[in-house]
């Protein structure tokens, strides 16, 4: 697979948006991703680059099932101790590499799978007048996969970040960077941290 952006440079309006990189899914948490301890020291040191231009999304569960509507509630049924009631607080945190670059990078919360499936993050990206993603997170065919759709949907353009970007599932994984790369082509770009940093001044 090349290695280089053919399409999409990144500039200084171009946003790194690492997607929920908190505790939760460490092997503290409830829902752990073995991997992501290896992709940690990556994706520090593309927030660490411009943490001014970093969004950082945590997902963040309800209080309790009930204040989620349809499926959702069965699902915080299923994964109660997860909840807000329940949970312990800290481990809602973003991992420590990188909370401590907030601020000056900024946090935004979520509570469905998309980044996009709440006003916030949209409205902050229309603010900084933003002109494409650089795309880093947990997990690659969950929350990476539903973010990066509606940044497409939004007109985005997506670099995604090869080498920072983990899930609980290998198969999940590979399966998605193979649809990112040959689905999307048009609009989603991928390439290993080395060659985004190389190009983004």
């Amino acid at each position: 697979m090349a290695d280089h952006l053919r399409r999409f440079t990144p500039t200084p309006r171009t946003v790194h948006l690492c997607i929920d990189m908190q505790r939760l899914f460490t092997d503290e948490g409830p829902w752990p991703t073995p991997w992501m301890e290896r992709v940690v020291p990556v994706v520090a040191e593309i927030a660490a680059r411009f943490p001014e231009r970093t969004v950082f999304t945590r997902f963040m569960p309800p209080v309790r099932p009930d204040d989620m509507p349809g499926a959702w509630r069965h699902y915080y049924e299923r994964w109660r101790e997860t909840t807000r009631e329940k949970i312990d607080p800290g481990l809602l945190a973003l991992v420590p590499p990188l909370a401590r670059l907030a601020p000056p990078a900024t946090v935004i919360d979520k509570s469905r799978y998309s980044g996009f499936a709440e006003a916030a993050l949209p409205a902050h990206l229309r603010e900084r007048g933003a002109d494409g993603l650089i795309v880093t997170g947990s997990e690659t065919d969950v929350c990476v996969l539903a973010t990066v759709l509606g940044a497409v949907d939004a007109g985005y353009p997506v670099i995604l970040v090869r080498d920072a970007v983990c899930s609980s599932s290998d198969e999940g994984h590979d399966a998605l960077m193979k649809i990112y790369n040959r689905r999307y082509s048009e609009q989603i770009e991928a390439a290993d941290a080395e060659t985004i940093l190389a190009r983004w001044a």
